[in-house]
C-alpha cells in the first residue's frame, strides 16, 4: 500500500479585510485591503491594491460581465435585482483585486504594510483576467448565493 501524499499547503493565507473602497485623492480609483500572511512569517501584512476604473471596466468588458450578470440575476425576483447587481459589482472588483495581488505575490511581496499602485501589474492583469474569468464569475456566483449557470 502506498502512502497517501499530502496536500500541498498554500505558502500564503490571504483573506479580504475591506473593499472595493475609493481612493482618497484620486476619485478614478478603488482600492481592496488584504491581509497577507506567509507561513514563514510571525504576523501578516496589510497590502491596498489599487485599480483605476477604466481598468476595472476594461476586465468587465473583455469578460462579458455584464451580459452574464443579467442571465445570472433572471430568476432573482425583480425587486431584488439592483441589490444583487450591487454586490455583483463589489465582488467582482474584490476578484480582479485578489488576481492583482496573486500577480504582486508572484513577482515577491515583503514583510511590510504596501500598496500595489493602480498603474502597476497593468499587461499581467489584463492576461490573467482573461484567464481566470470563468473562476471570477463562480465566485461571484457563490457569494451571491445563486446556483452557477
Amino acid at each position: 500500500m502506498s502512502p497517501v501524499p499530502a496536500p500541498q499547503v498554500p505558502q500564503y493565507r490571504i483573506t479580504l479585510f475591506y473593499g472595493p473602497e475609493p481612493v482618497a485623492g484620486h476619485p478614478s480609483r478603488v482600492s481592496c485591503v488584504f491581509n497577507v500572511k506567509k507561513r514563514s512569517w510571525k504576523a501578516g501584512v496589510q497590502v491596498a491594491v489599487e485599480l483605476d476604473q477604466r481598468q476595472l471596466a476594461g476586465a468587465r468588458r473583455v469578460s462579458g460581465f455584464e451580459v452574464w450578470l443579467q442571465k445570472a440575476l433572471a430568476s432573482v425576483p425583480e425587486s431584488d435585482r439592483a441589490g444583487y447587481a450591487g454586490r455583483a459589482d463589489d465582488l467582482f472588483a474584490q476578484g480582479v483585486c485578489a488576481l492583482k495581488l496573486d500577480l504582486a505575490i508572484e513577482a515577491g511581496i515583503r514583510q511590510e504594510n504596501q500598496n500595489v499602485q493602480a498603474g502597476a501589474l497593468v499587461s499581467e492583469l489584463d492576461g490573467a483576467i482573461l484567464k481566470q474569468v470563468e473562476r471570477l464569475k463562480s465566485q461571484v456566483l457563490a457569494d451571491l448565493d445563486l446556483a452557477s449557470g
